[in-house]
């Protein structure tokens, strides 16, 4: 019987052959955590120069520091030795480039169902969203004030990280 993740399972079986993380504790080597888009251009490691085991990844629709996210964070500082966290946006980011009723239209277009209860979180102004998402994590009452928290904007064309915010 043929599965959908063949292709998958037998990939992860040889990346099992090598794998160098048997053991590891889970924390962040390198005390970072990254908030950033589920989007497929952004590999969140090696754009920083990180190894897996170096930080926590949280990726979300936009890379928004939601609710689930500040979860996260929370125990990313308080259990996990992570003592920066970076809010990463990206350009062209669909959740950026769509009105949330654009946004419902298409869903409901493809499903034929309509979507209009479910809050999606697009994003009008990304730089102003990303100070937000600064200030909301770093004005948590269980973020410790010595966790630096600093909001950038990744060019998915160029792989640059762009500053917008830093706490």
């Amino acid at each position: 019987m043929t599965s959908a993740f063949d292709d998958l399972l037998a990939a992860n079986r040889t990346y099992a052959d090598h794998h160098a993380l048997k053991g590891f504790d889970g924390i962040a080597h390198a005390g970072v955590a990254m908030v950033t888009c589920m989007d497929s251009r952004i590999d969140p490691l090696r754009m920083i120069g990180l190894e897996p085991g170096d930080a926590k990844i949280l990726r979300n629709p936009g890379g928004r520091a939601t609710d689930q996210v500040l979860v996260a964070v929370v125990l990313g500082v308080t259990l996990l030795k992570v003592r920066r966290v970076m809010i990463v946006q990206h350009t062209r980011c669909a959740m950026a480039t769509s009105t949330e009723d654009e946004l419902h239209e298409r869903i409901a277009e493809r499903t034929g169902t309509d979507a209009t209860w479910m809050t999606l979180g697009a994003i009008e102004d990304q730089e102003r969203t990303i100070r937000e998402d600064v200030h909301r994590v770093r004005s948590h009452p269980l973020v410790p004030e010595d966790i630096s928290v600093g909001g950038f904007l990744y060019d998915v064309d160029t792989g640059l990280l762009s500053p917008v915010a830093e706490s």
